[in-house]
């Protein structure tokens, strides 16, 4: 990658240029590593803290007992920068001196999304009950967590009201190269594919009583 730390680059460039097991979610690149117990994950979260600092870039970092969770964005930018790539493969590089391996499950990314028909009057109502902020127009949702652990929400403008129909539902971001395969298993579990015309950026599926999911991926959005 070339330039300053802080150039954006695409989805599509990040993930090109990013190792095993980081992978693109939206505006975030996430990664999750086995440590197998505290005290090699500490050691891993104390290097990761080394390196970061080194370069003042940030990531969110989670520890739990047998494994640890990152993600990194640019939060200045609402973006990826070439910051958030090279970092991410400096965390595969310390991952790999020290022996710990990627978890085999790829990362996913939890965003609720509700439909109305004015979202001025909707948003102050989820905001207060679920204790949110408001985020930048610029990010994937309208409301997060402020402790970044609660899935996001989004609002959907609708034209006119949908009666007989599920008017919140899930929204999925997996990684391009499973969604395909998370597609076949969600049909032959007993669902169905209620549209793929926005595909790739994403699937609208349903359960055998019609309530709705979306797996989305980065492609097609930069």
């Amino acid at each position: 990658m070339t330039g300053s730390s802080g150039t954006p680059v695409s989805a599509a460039a990040a993930t090109e240029a990013i190792s095993d097991p980081w992978r693109v979610l939206a505006d975030t690149l996430y990664a999750a590593y086995k440590t197998g117990g505290m005290v090699k994950g500490g050691e891993f979260v104390s290097a990761i803290i080394d390196a970061a600092e080194a370069v003042q870039h940030h990531p969110d970092v989670e520890l739990r007992y047998g494994s640890v969770h990152l993600a990194l964005t640019t939060h200045s930018a609402n973006a990826l920068t070439e910051a958030d790539v090279a970092l991410a493969n400096t965390i595969s590089a310390i991952a790999a001196d020290l022996g710990i391996e990627p978890l085999s499950a790829p990362p996913a990314r939890f965003e609720l999304g509700i439909d109305v028909l004015d979202i001025s009057a909707v948003k102050p109502f989820w905001k207060a009950v679920l204790g949110y902020r408001d985020e930048p127009e610029e990010t994937s949702v309208d409301l997060a967590d402020p402790a970044g652990i609660l899935p996001g929400v989004w609002f959907q403008q609708m034209d006119e009201p949908r009666p007989q129909r599920n008017r919140v539902h899930v929204d999925l971001w997996v990684p391009h190269d499973v969604v395909e395969d998370r597609i076949a298993a969600a049909i032959d579990a007993g669902g169905s594919l209620v549209t793929d015309e926005f595909a790739p950026e994403w699937w609208v599926l349903a359960d055998p009583e019609g309530n709705e999911i979306c797996l989305c991926t980065w492609q097609n959005r930069d």
